[in-house]
């Protein structure tokens, strides 16, 4: 489920989508459905695994953290180009981009990108 997810600039939505389908893999893997009624975080510590968004957490902030040390002169893969400006403006919100859901991660993590250069941290 989570091939890639280094690089997905994802929106709330699909995190939700994700979270209803681990969890419909979970209550399957422990022979539980819905009507047994039990709660999410249960079925979680029984199976002893943590949330797909914290799992998304940790791979964006890892390769973060690669594309920090890396040499100034390695490739830049596609997901760390930088937008390129149109010169037609789109409908509805702007896209969301790498660099802002790894700013936000960080903030709520209360990371700064110091860290990243220390892989030990």
């Amino acid at each position: 489920m989570l091939y890639g997810a280094k690089c997905w600039p994802v929106k709330n939505s699909p995190v939700q989508k994700m979270r209803v389908a681990e969890m419909r893999m979970l209550r399957w893997m422990c022979g539980c459905t819905r009507q047994d009624r039990i709660k999410n975080e249960a079925i979680r510590d029984i199976v002893g695994v943590d949330s797909v968004e914290d799992k998304m957490w940790e791979l964006r902030l890892r390769w973060f953290g690669h594309v920090r040390r890396r040499s100034i002169d390695a490739p830049v893969r596609r997901c760390e180009r930088l937008p390129m400006e149109s010169l037609r403006r789109g409908r509805g919100r702007p896209k969301k981009y790498w660099g802002e859901v790894i700013r936000q991660d960080m903030v709520l993590l209360q990371l700064t990108e110091d860290m990243t250069l220390d892989r030990r941290v």
